[in-house]
């Protein structure tokens, strides 16, 4: 029998040495169990459990092995044991734990002459104070980490301290030269020449630096790399560190099954353990699920990220469903209070400004997203790789000026800017933004009278969307092309107290007022995609193929008669319902129904049954109210839109 436990132990210790982790860890439990560890094997099997996924039992083992060195007295073997320790703490989220292990290193320590265990503590003391944002003392302890690697010849730390320090460089600010560094350390990472920890380490620093800088291409070439010396190790990743990573790629790619099912393996895998990597992979999860539309699984999947640390909240994610489920109000509350926290980094603060364009937008705070699209632009030249934007910045920059473009009425401006998004989604194989781009074209197209180009853009992009599966986006284009449904929904507009104005202005400059209202309405439908019946009197009659799609027109009508101060009050109703269609004419229930909540509405007001809206998504509603209708036996249920 002792021959047997004698076999399994240097097994053990031999799939240990050749980083065979699934058996070094099933060997060495066994011979654990019958008291055979002695400290440097309750270290290989602290980091056997680490690889495969038991990452509480990797704790476990690891305190046995440090008290077994400080028991045998080897206080530089101890205190590594303490580093790696204090980094499986802070990795669960227990900061005060972690810095307890910490200072035991450092204690251990003081009184040993200067060797290569010091450049260890240097290199966690810098990426303790990187994760803190805390820049100027990272380099200095990371410079000391490197320089103590290089005097002793330690490979593995001399590169585990240049991709820190080339991470800092690039969050400075200096991209080339952090990215020169990145480079360099992940090829000796790719060559083989390092320890797993090491290199898991290196590839995870690198493809976050680059994803976070918008590098798409440099980020997928590592994480393509990455991939395969998980494989080759037969891993569960760096651990789960690899999926997250893995997951995001996809995303963007357009591999959005896929990417949920990394993600949420990430997470399994992971438990409670690495709590930002973990909030990473519930945040794409949370990504794919809001383009999706299923705003229920969305929110607990943000709620999981924001729970677990996830260094924005899960923003701009979160308010970014609040548009989608039209509550404008809280996305522009939550938008702006995590821009106006002073402690975010441009980077960061690069993820964030995009949604404030969107959200500004829809708000009608155009001033509000014109200074978010400027700030962006500003961040996208501070962090410029071989003197030009990185793909990602210039892409949703790009996007976003369009997006202002088109609300400004600037269709020349606009059409330019979401074309080169267009092209530069189109390079880095990102289908999703690519038909984000061109449904804005479309719009651009129409808006410059050119409906024909309009409607192919458009119908490109739907078909885009339904591949992908992006339910709102299919939604919208199809509002665009006049295909939402085979219910119509009518609009009826009208003037109010037009008599009185002609009596203020005189007849002259009452003619002037009543083509420029009639030339803005008929612009503003139409390029919602809807259809002017005809006019009546001092107003409208509309169809539409979408409530959505009327709404949109409707308070397109409402802003920009609001930014003109000798503007006519105007008020709209809108209803969806049957009606028979003649050769130019609609008639019927339907647009009876919708001319009688016209006239019940107020001047600047958008009354709309909300029968029509099925619940009011997409748009902030007043509280609904019954009416009778001049008519009808049943009461209607109508809402005001809260377009201002």
């Amino acid at each position: 029998m002792s021959q047997v436990l004698d076999d399994s132990l240097e097994a053990g210790r031999e799939a240990a040495r050749k980083h065979a982790w699934r058996d070094a860890y099933e060997l060495l439990q066994k011979a654990d169990a019958d008291a055979l560890l002695g400290a440097e094997d309750l270290a290989h099997l602290g980091e056997a459990a680490w690889w495969t996924g038991r990452l509480e039992e990797a704790i476990d083992f690891r305190e046995r092995a440090y008290a077994a060195y400080v028991e045998a007295r080897e206080p530089r073997r101890a205190a590594l044991l303490a580093m790696m320790i204090s980094g499986d703490h802070a990795k669960k989220g227990a900061v005060s734990v972690a810095g307890g292990w910490l200072s035991r290193a450092t204690r251990l320590l003081a009184d040993q002459p200067e060797g290569i265990e010091h450049g260890h503590l240097a290199l966690a003391r810098g990426t303790a104070a990187v994760m803190m944002g805390e820049l100027k003392p990272a380099q200095e302890d990371l410079a000391r980490a490197h320089e103590l690697a290089t005097r002793f010849a330690d490979r593995n730390l001399e590169a585990m301290a240049m991709v820190f320090e080339g991470t800092v460089l690039v969050m400075s600010g200096q991209v080339n030269e952090g990215l020169a560094l990145l480079d360099e350390a992940t090829a000796a990472a790719v060559s083989g020449e390092l320890e797993p920890l090491a290199t898991g380490m290196i590839y995870c620093v690198t493809i976050h630096s680059c994803q976070t800088l918008g590098d798409c291409g440099r980020a997928a070439e590592w994480t393509t790399a990455a991939n395969r010396w998980c494989d080759r190790l037969d891993v569960s990743g760096f651990p789960g560190a690899c999926r997250v990573h893995r997951a995001e790629i996809m995303r963007l790619q357009g591999d959005w099954d896929r990417a949920e099912e990394q993600a949420v393996q990430a997470c399994d895998e992971l438990g409670g353990y690495f709590n930002l990597i973990t909030s990473a992979g519930f945040y794409e999860i949370g990504e794919i699920r809001r383009r999706r539309g299923d705003f229920a699984e969305a929110e607990e999947a943000y709620r999981k990220a924001s729970e677990l640390g996830h260094p924005t909240g899960s923003e701009p994610g979160v308010s970014l469903l609040r548009l989608a489920q039209g509550k404008v109000d809280s996305a522009a509350a939550a938008i702006k209070r995590e821009l106006a926290n002073e402690g975010t980094d441009p980077l960061s603060r690069a993820r964030l400004l995009p949604a404030q364009v969107e959200i500004g937008l829809a708000a009608g705070e155009l001033a509000r997203a014109r200074a978010a699209a400027a700030e962006l632009e500003e961040i996208g030249d501070q962090y410029q790789v071989d003197g030009r934007r990185t793909p990602h910045l210039e892409g949703t920059l790009q996007l976003a000026l369009g997006q202002i473009r088109l609300a400004e009425r600037d269709f020349e401006g606009a059409r330019s800017a979401v074309k080169a998004a267009r092209s530069t989604w189109e390079k880095v194989g990102a289908p999703y933004e690519t038909a984000q781009a061109r449904m804005l074209l479309g719009i651009a197209y129409r808006g410059e009278g050119d409906e024909h180009s309009a409607r192919d853009e458009i119908a490109a992009a739907k078909a885009t969307f339904e591949r992908l599966g992006a339910a709102l986006d299919v939604q919208r284009a199809a509002e665009l092309l006049g295909e939402a449904g085979t219910a119509r929904t009518f609009v009826f507009t009208d003037m109010v107290d037009s008599t009185k104005l002609v009596e203020a202005l005189g007849e002259e400059k009452w003619q002037k007022l009543l083509k420029w209202h009639d030339r803005l309405l008929r612009e503003r439908i139409e390029e919602a995609g809807g259809e002017v019946i005809k006019q009546t009197g001092d107003g409208y009659f509309a169809a539409f193929g979408s409530p959505g799609a009327a709404v949109d027109a409707a308070i397109a009508i409402q802003r920009a008669l609001d930014e003109e101060p000798i503007a006519p009050d105007v008020r709209i109703g809108v209803h969806s319902g049957k009606a028979f269609h003649t050769e130019d004419d609609y008639t019927g229930q339907g647009v009876h129904v919708a001319a009688r909540i016209g006239a019940l509405a107020g001047g600047g007001e958008i009354l709309v049954s909300t029968a029509s809206l099925d619940g009011g998504r997409r748009f902030r509603l007043s509280e609904p109210r019954p009416e009778t209708l001049k008519g009808f036996s049943e009461q209607v249920e109508v809402a005001a839109v809260e377009w201002r």
